[in-house]
C-alpha cells in the first residue's frame, strides 16, 4: 500500500538512498521551521510573538509524518540550543528554551508527531481529515505553551496572554495549511475522497 504522505511520493525505493533522502527533508524541514520563526511580530502585552512556526510545524508533520516531523522539530531545537539564532527575533540558547515560551517550543515536538500519526492514517485525504488534524495539532502545542506559561504568569492570566490573542491567527494559519496541502495532494495526486 503506498504511502499516504506527500513527501514519500518520490522517496527512492533504494534503502542505500532513502535515509539521505529522509535527513534532506528533516535537515530542511529545520531550516523552514527556523526561517519562519524570523516572521516574528511581538505584541506589547504578551511574551509571546505571533509567528508562522506553528504552520511550519504543522506542516512538518503533515508532510514528512511522525517521524521525520518530530526530528525535523527537534532539530530545529537542537540548533538554537547549539546558539544558532533560530528561535524568534533570532533569539537562541537554553534560556529562551527556559523562559516563558519555551513550552510552545516543547509542545511544537508532540505537536509534529501527533499531526505527523495523523498524515500516516490518510487523514489527509479528506478535506475534513485535514482540518480535524491540523486543529488537533494546534490544541497539542497550546497545551505545554500555556501551561508553561503559567508558570511565568499565574494560569488566570496565561490563557489571556498565551491563547486568546492567537486564536484569529491561528484560525488563518490553518486556512493556510489546508490550502497548502490540499494544492499539494492534486499536484502530487493524492487525491482527496469527501
Amino acid at each position: 500500500m503506498a504511502s499516504p504522505l506527500i513527501a514519500d511520493v518520490i522517496r527512492p525505493a533504494s534503502t542505500r538512498t532513502a535515509w539521505i533522502y529522509d535527513a534532506a527533508l528533516v535537515a530542511g524541514f529545520s531550516l523552514v521551521i527556523a526561517l519562519c520563526a524570523q516572521v516574528a511580530i511581538p505584541l506589547p502585552f504578551t511574551p509571546v510573538p505571533v509567528t508562522l512556526q506553528t504552520l511550519a510545524v504543522l506542516m512538518a508533520g503533515c508532510l514528512l509524518g511522525s517521524g521525520r516531523g518530530a526530528l525535523a522539530v527537534l532539530a530545529y531545537l537542537g540548533e538554537g540550543f547549539a546558539g544558532l539564532p533560530v528561535f524568534s527575533a533570532g533569539r537562541a540558547g537554553i534560556a529562551h528554551l527556559l523562559g516563558p515560551t519555551g513550552g510552545y517550543l516543547l509542545g511544537f515536538v508532540a505537536a509534529a508527531f501527533i499531526v505527523g500519526m495523523f498524515a500516516e492514517r490518510g487523514a489527509a485525504r479528506s478535506w475534513q481529515g485535514t482540518l480535524v488534524m491540523l486543529i488537533v495539532g494546534n490544541v497539542v502545542l497550546y497545551v505545554p505553551g500555556v501551561a508553561w506559561l503559567g508558570a511565568y504568569t499565574g494560569m488566570d492570566r496565561a490563557v489571556s496572554l498565551g491563547f486568546l490573542p492567537f486564536v484569529v491567527g491561528d484560525l488563518l494559519k490553518t486556512a493556510a495549511g489546508w490550502g497548502l496541502l490540499s494544492g499539494m495532494a492534486l499536484v502530487t495526486g493524492k487525491a482527496r475522497r469527501t
